[in-house]
């Protein structure tokens, strides 16, 4: 659940027969064709492509139409099992065809036994999306809540569909709409981050069509996202901050890890630095700004998981101690292009303000815990700005409620998850008579590929059995060691 444009807030190896689908059930309007799918790394893979024609509205077929794009990803085998996995991406405002490109390998072990479909939601990827193509050189990380509602209001006027009609409601319609156009009768589920509400929300409108459940990163069909924001990611870094205190070595290399991001921010609220260092992608030299908004952007999605997390007491002590800004910096500067590139803020928005702000005030979180934040106060009032202006979309009756089901379902969680905790991952097992809830010591957001999880991921598909799934595989995982210099961890 990230945003840049708020001031934290915002993350097929062989061809074969499509054998997975009764091509004979698809509309004329539907038709798939072979294609190759893009992978990291410049790789491809064998793939079923298409697009697939929806009303924007609807609820009034006469509205203009939209085209979503689908990809199938077939099984090895050539007579899979009926039931494909769906991959449902977060954000809000990710698109499934790129969370796949990069997570593919994980998802490979579930491939020898049955397709893999990707559909990016409406709003997202190549489905008619929602984004707002803000000028490369408009300082996006503002404090000034009227300067983001502007910015609000100048996205809302760009956009090329109406955002009412993108919100989870919709999507799921479109997903059980795509279901029957394949032939498929039932489906399993993997939704991570905010997908994992687009699938509790398939669920509860199509209880009949879901065999097994996967929720990494769960959250709780109840939970109004934005409040918890600011004091989740501050316990997610003060437990980094404890761990390293805990460990011999990297507490003799930054004793006061802790204090020196706190006089890092204070050094740049004050007075923000331009760093001259090669883009990190490009390589090409720039000059960067980076005041204490850009640091708490940088530091919250470091925090998303442990291997970037184990950068911080360093990135902090060079930037603070010795006056060195660049790595830090440079670290912004990647998951800054990466935010760009990936997530549609339109669609964002129009989940977001449909969703979860009309639920703001009756889950408020006291401004004086918010001020208490490295985030701080600053984080919701960007948001309320933003929402203040933003038109309210379709929510079905009952989206709140809590849900109860009979589904298998696997609920996955990070120890140190700083947007999605362990703590939400309990509150949705209470849900699932037959769900499990598997809790990664130390990890950040989204336990999709550590560890031994891909194998056992793809024996919970198979067996669709949480409860006789052994997991002691995962006993093991810890959490990476700390950087103690750019190069090399603890001996």
């Amino acid at each position: 659940m990230i945003l840049r444009s708020l001031p934290t807030l915002i993350s097929c190896i062989a061809a074969g027969l499509f054998c997975g689908v009764d091509a004979s059930a698809a509309p004329a309007t539907f038709q798939l064709r072979e294609c190759e799918f893009a992978q990291l790394l410049g790789s491809s893979a064998a793939a079923r492509c298409g697009r697939f024609q929806v009303a924007e509205n609807r609820d009034d077929p006469a509205s203009r139409t939209i085209e979503l794009r689908i990809t199938v990803i077939p099984s090895l085998r050539l007579q899979p099992e009926p039931d494909p996995l769906v991959l449902i991406s977060g954000g809000p405002g990710q698109s499934a065809t790129d969370f796949y490109a990069s997570t593919g390998a994980a998802f490979a072990a579930i491939r020898r036994d049955r397709d893999i479909l990707i559909v990016d939601q409406r709003g997202t990827g190549a489905s008619q999306p929602l984004d707002c193509a803000f000028d490369s050189d408009a300082d996006l990380v503002i404090e000034e809540p009227q300067q983001l509602r502007r910015l609000g209001e100048a996205c809302l006027a760009k956009l090329p569909g109406d955002p009412r009609f993108y919100t989870t409601s919709v999507a799921v319609r479109d997903l059980d709409e795509i279901r029957a156009a394949l032939g498929y009768e039932k489906l399993n589920l993997y939704g991570v981050s905010y997908g994992t509400r687009v699938a509790q929300h398939y669920l509860r409108r199509y209880p009949q069509r879901v065999r097994s459940l996967i929720l990494d990163g769960v959250v709780p069909v109840d939970l109004a996202l934005g409040p918890d924001i600011a004091p989740r990611a501050q316990a997610a870094l003060d437990a980094i901050f404890d761990r390293c205190t805990a460990d011999r070595d990297c507490a003799a290399a930054f004793p006061d890890a802790r204090d020196q991001f706190r006089a890092l921010r204070t050094r740049l609220e004050r007075e923000p630095v331009v760093a001259h260092l090669p883009d990190p992608v490009s390589a090409q030299w720039l000059d960067a700004k980076f005041g204490s908004q850009h640091l708490n952007a940088a530091v919250r999605l470091l925090t998303y998981s442990d291997e970037t997390a184990s950068l911080l007491p360093l990135l902090i002590h060079q930037a603070q101690s010795q006056q060195q800004v660049d790595a830090l910096v440079a670290q912004y500067l990647m998951i800054e292009r990466t935010m760009d590139l990936q997530f549609a803020y339109g669609m964002h928005f129009a989940v977001v303000c449909s969703e979860d702000a009309p639920r703001w005030d009756s889950q408020p979180v006291a401004e004086a815990v918010l001020e208490a934040t490295y985030l701080g106060a600053n984080f919701m009032r960007g948001m309320r700005a933003v929402c203040d202006i933003w038109p309210r979309g379709v929510v079905d009756e009952g989206f709140n409620a809590q849900l109860h089901s009979d589904v298998p379902a696997l609920i996955l969680s990070g120890g140190n998850d700083p947007v999605t905790p362990a703590a939400y991952g309990e509150r949705v097992l209470a849900s699932f008579a037959k769900g499990r809830h598997l809790v990664l010591d130390g990890q950040g957001h989204g336990q999709l590929a550590t560890g031994c999880m891909p194998r056992l991921l793809a024996k919970f598909v198979r067996s669709a059995d949480a409860g006789g799934l052994d997991a002691t595989c995962l006993d093991g995982v810890r959490p990476a060691p700390f950087m103690l210099t750019p190069a090399a961890t603890a001996p």
